[in-house]
């Protein structure tokens, strides 16, 4: 039987890959999006939603899927103010899962960070730790955290903060720990699509077991 997914970010760097291998997979008939902007593209498998993503609860009758892929999360540079960014990358994920419990949809794969701890000191790392426990807390049955590092790739709009860093982290990466090592973007999609459709042991995946599932497919 074939499956419907939902897609959260699928304008972003990785949703976007994330859907495109998701068209081309015969296990999926239906990829329903939402999201604020369309992706711009004609597909029969592709039901676009539209939204404000800040009322998602609103949008419950049409939220019903097999699984729900979370990619979303902004930059400080792109939400410098503190409130917004908790609103997208703490509030839209935790508004998806719940919306998952209340439609019974028991698989949600979402998109976090190393290094995510609701104790942190770090803003960053606090409110993907806060988003990972209240999102664990709705008890989906399929829930699987990616905790990728450095994300790797071209996205359309400047990041100069993170494009220094991408420099570094090339020339250091060999001397980086594993699980903080830069990730493309192709490798976290994959994994994602093999984690839906395979399962896997664990809930909360690292950076380096991101990429031996993508490896091993």
């Amino acid at each position: 039987m074939k499956k419907t997914a939902i897609i959260l970010g699928a304008t972003g760097l990785t949703g976007s890959i994330l859907l495109d291998l998701l068209l081309k997979d015969t296990h999926y008939d239906k990829i329903k999006l939402f999201s604020r902007n369309s992706v711009g593209l004609s597909n029969p498998k592709i039901e676009e939603h539209l939204i404000d993503l800040f009322e998602l609860e609103k949008h419950k009758e049409n939220y019903k899927a097999d699984e729900v892929y979370c990619c979303i999360g902004t930059t400080k540079s792109k939400t410098p103010n503190n409130s917004v960014y908790k609103k997208i990358d703490y509030g839209i994920p935790f508004a998806a899962a719940k919306l998952c419990k209340e439609n019974k949809i028991d698989t949600f794969i979402i998109i976090s960070a190393m290094g995510a701890n609701p104790e942190s000191k770090v803003f960053y790392n606090k409110i993907k730790g806060e988003m990972e426990r209240d999102v664990l807390k709705q008890n989906i049955q399929n829930t699987y955290i990616l905790q990728p590092g450095l994300i790797g790739g071209n996205r359309d709009e400047k990041r100069l903060g993170e494009s220094i860093a991408k420099f570094f982290f090339k020339i250091l990466n060999p001397i980086i720990p594993k699980n903080y090592r830069t990730i493309n973007p192709e490798t976290i999609a994959k994994a994602m699509v093999i984690i839906a459709n395979q399962g896997f042991s664990k809930t909360r995946i690292e950076n380096q077991t991101i990429k031996e599932i993508a490896e091993d497919a």
